[in-house]
């Protein structure tokens, strides 16, 4: 028998670092979708930042380890695809959490067609705040993210791209 809430399933969840970006939990990510208590089994759906998101693997795993850890015995993570995630899901704290790393937040929402095709004007770098920035490549470090320089410190950083 399941004795927590599903709120506080939830907090325990939150701690979860994103395996790309340890900077920020799969909740700020808004990777972490919904918490039910069916019977004896928790299932939590997740949503990935894209299809193919080679994250998602080692999430559903970290859930796992979390909730039986604290005594959940069964647990059954879905991966859920609508609605498709997008950049506002991002909580503004993550989106602060993500500069201080050094990677740009997305400063649009997914609805603005520059945004999503990576041509966002006046990018401002992570490190020292100029707007001088250039796209080097649509892909950075993952997929999630486009490559930038920084015109004026010369720092590469990456932009968290809007989905």
């Amino acid at each position: 028998m399941i004795t927590k809430t599903v709120e506080e399933i939830k907090t325990l969840l939150s701690v979860i670092p994103d395996p790309e970006i340890p900077v920020i939990t799969i909740r700020d990510l808004g990777v972490l979708r919904e918490v039910r208590i069916v019977g004896d089994t928790v299932e939590v759906d997740i949503t990935p930042t894209y299809s193919g998101c080679p994250a998602m693997k080692a999430i559903s795993q970290d859930i796992v380890k979390v909730l039986n850890e604290a005594g959940i015995e069964r647990v059954n993570v879905k991966e859920i695809y609508q609605p498709v995630w997008t950049t506002d899901w991002l909580s503004d704290e993550a989106r602060e959490k993500l500069r201080l790393y050094g990677i740009a937040p997305p400063e649009k929402t997914s609805s603005d067609k520059n945004a999503i095709l990576g041509k966002v004007k006046h990018l401002a770098c992570p490190h020292c705040g100029s707007i001088d920035t250039e796209l080097v490549s649509q892909f950075g470090s993952t997929a999630c993210k486009a490559l930038y320089r920084c015109l004026s410190c010369l720092e590469p950083f990456d932009h968290f791209k809007c989905i």
